[in-house]
């Protein structure tokens, strides 16, 4: 049984490459796919909607700040009809690369621990064995 209880999520992560190759590795379809293994498409602009993981995760953007944050209305294919959640990346220029201070609000509260480890799993580990090459 769905509770419809939400919960948050907050991570801060360093990566290497710079801000500007970080936003870029979440930003643009070609490398987002690289890092993910799974096909991605992704608008650029506010308002615009993106899929990531096949169609497994979808939303649109909220704002967009390049190479300094990226608000986003995001959702899995699992989730109960109309759940939506909000995740926030802001990067911040790190000795080595970028600190990435992350949220995601409004996660179903089911779904938290499963979606707290995915991001440990299938964003920030491939993302900087991407950013390394």
């Amino acid at each position: 049984m769905v509770s419809g209880k939400t919960g948050n999520i907050r991570q801060t992560v360093f990566l290497p490459g710079t801000p500007d190759e970080v936003y870029e590795a979440l930003m643009d379809e070609k490398k987002h796919a690289a890092f993910s293994g799974s096909p991605a498409k992704i608008s650029r602009k506010v308002g615009g909607s993106f899929t990531a993981y096949g169609d497994y995760i979808k939303g649109k953007n909220l704002e967009i700040l390049p190479g300094k944050k990226i608000v986003q209305e995001w959702r899995a294919s699992d989730w109960k009809e109309g759940a939506y959640s909000v995740v926030s990346f802001a990067f911040f220029p790190a000795e080595g690369g970028t600190k990435v201070v992350f949220s995601h609000t409004k996660v179903p509260a089911e779904e938290v621990k499963d979606i707290s480890s995915g991001w440990k799993e299938f964003y920030w580990a491939p993302m900087k064995n991407f950013l390394k090459e």
